[in-house]
């Protein structure tokens, strides 16, 4: 069950930073989503804290956040997708996947 918070903690760690970019000055609905997304991704990674190392917890936390940031970015912000940013983007997700294998818990 830890796992399954821990990568709920990243997807809504994907929200905070999708929400950042519609805050545009400080209108109210994107900072109260960010602070929804925020809260819940950090009780969550709380929760998962329970059965799965710290220094794991936080690396695929943030992982899974930048990942699932940069792939957002990609379908739906009309960010670039050249060769190099997808290689790296996939050694990302096979180091989150090598943690996950490796964790004991």
């Amino acid at each position: 069950m830890a796992w399954i918070y821990l990568l709920l903690a990243g997807a809504f760690e994907v929200g905070c930073t999708t929400a950042f970019r519609f805050v545009d000055g400080w209108r109210p609905w994107p900072i109260l989503v960010f602070l929804a997304c925020a809260a819940a991704s950090l009780v969550l990674l709380y929760k998962a804290l329970e059965g799965i190392p710290v220094g794991t917890a936080y690396a695929v936390w943030t992982g899974v956040g930048a990942a699932g940031t940069v792939l957002l970015g990609i379908m739906f912000f009309k960010e670039p997708a050249d060769t190099l940013r997808l290689f790296f983007l996939v050694t990302l997700i096979a180091s989150i996947l090598g943690l996950k294998l490796v964790s004991s818990h």
